[in-house]
């Protein structure tokens, strides 16, 4: 799947992560695993923040992961992760990212997303998302800049 930036998609989250030197790779830009580690890192926070539990048998996962490199990312510096959701269904959301460089932010470098499924573990199977769940998936959340904890917007 390839990002459409004209599908409608909410804005849910906006994350700072910092490029580490260890996220170089020998041509010198962040390493392609490096991205979907950004990427991870943006669905977790937002998730947590949303505190989607569930019941205790259920949770989320990943069935489809992918990611544009439009323009390469360097160390020193800090990515603006842009996390959004779009095309809500019975048990699942598509999540969708954009990535900038701190000294760049309006330029996008790499763009992404995933497919994720709420799913019943027990089951090994979808199952549709409870409703109070649900009901959070177009919910903003903000990132502490001192904990670095993302909560939902009042």
């Amino acid at each position: 799947m390839l990002f459409d930036p004209d599908i409608p998609r909410t804005l849910v989250l906006e994350l700072d992560l910092p490029i580490r030197w260890g996220d170089m790779d020998m041509m010198g830009h962040v390493n392609n695993v490096t991205y979907f580690r950004y990427l991870e890192q943006g669905r977790i926070s937002w998730f947590d923040a949303l505190r989607a539990r569930g019941e205790a048998n259920q949770g989320i996962v990943v069935v489809n992961a992918f990611c544009e490199f439009l323009k390469e990312l360097k160390y020193p510096g800090t990515v603006r992760l842009r996390l959004y959701t779009a095309q809500i269904g019975r048990s699942s959301v598509q999540t969708l990212a954009e990535m900038s460089h701190s000294n760049d932010p309006d330029t996008v470098h790499a763009r992404g997303g995933a497919k994720v499924v709420w799913i019943d573990r027990r089951l090994k199977k979808s199952v549709p998302w409870p409703d109070d769940v649900k009901a959070l998936l177009t919910r903003r959340a903000d990132v502490d800049p001192v904990s670095g904890i993302a909560r939902l917007r009042d």
